[in-house]
């Protein structure tokens, strides 16, 4: 008796770990971003193309969050127009709940009107989250309202980043949060830390110049680019394997483009 009961309950716990993919053909025709300047009182629309690459129809619901990330790799998708710089309660779309048939794709149209008033500066963003709904969620249309399901269910969801700038304005400003110097296996990664304290967000590329202590130029270590919103931080992570043992010294530039460049200095000992 034991050994049967021992028998369901594993077969149980499998159940109930078996994931239910939802909406796993739907993807987001195109970039995951809608950008676009605009004056106060400004209205713009677009639109958002959604595709099922499944042999099946595939439903879809379409609703909004506030968006911020950080530097240790949090994200925040909080209610819809509550951040300071949302412009969540700027825009409409339609529809919020539709079918997409199999090798199909369907549009979602969408329309932005700034506020009117001089107060606006910098950049405003949310997304729209663009989400599967499976056959076996209570949320399917057609799902029956008395049939109980147990299980853990996989929710495929594409964020899309809808960002608005009031034409030109907006300071632009950066600030380094922390530096380190980490050893990973045989490399050397320069860990840098960054924040948005602007009003408009930014594309810094970020790379590091290496000095030797007779002031030598030894070369320059690119990081990459990253986006950074206002209110939002980024890690930089820089490759600095291929500089001998020694003691450095660092310029770490962010470079945003035009007047818009960023640095600080620090001393490195590689050993």
């Amino acid at each position: 008796m034991k050994l049967k009961t021992g028998f369901i309950l594993a077969a149980l716990f499998f159940w109930l770990l078996t994931p239910y993919a939802a909406g796993a053909g739907i993807s987001v025709v195109g970039g995951l971003s809608h950008e676009k300047s605009a004056g106060p009182g400004e209205v713009y629309k677009g639109v958002i193309f959604i595709g099922n690459s499944a042999d099946e129809p595939q439903e879809v619901k379409v609703y909004q969050t506030d968006y911020l990330f950080f530097c240790d790799g949090s994200n925040i998708y909080g209610e819809p127009g509550k951040t300071p710089r949302s412009n969540a309660d700027w825009i409409s779309f339609s529809p919020r709940r539709f079918t997409i048939p199999p090798r199909g794709r369907s549009p979602v149209n969408y329309t932005v009107k700034a506020p009117d008033g001089g107060t606006l500066a910098g950049t405003y963003w949310s997304m729209l989250m663009v989400e599967g709904v499976s056959r076996d969620s209570p949320e399917f249309s057609g799902a029956e309202e008395s049939r109980v399901q147990v299980g853990i269910r996989q929710v495929m969801r594409y964020g899309v980043q809808m960002v608005t700038h009031i034409g030109d304005t907006g300071t632009r400003k950066l600030k380094f949060l922390d530096t380190k110097l980490l050893k990973e296996g045989e490399k050397r990664v320069l860990q840098v830390d960054m924040e948005n304290i602007g009003e408009r967000w930014m594309r810094p590329f970020l790379w590091a110049d290496l000095y030797d202590e007779k002031g030598s130029y030894i070369g320059r270590f690119e990081g990459g680019r990253l986006r950074i919103y206002p209110g939002a931080s980024v890690r930089f992570r820089v490759d600095l394997s291929q500089a001998p043992e020694g003691k450095y010294k660092a310029l770490v530039v962010a470079d945003c483009g035009g007047d818009d460049i960023f640095g600080a200095t620090y001393t490195l000992k590689f050993e």
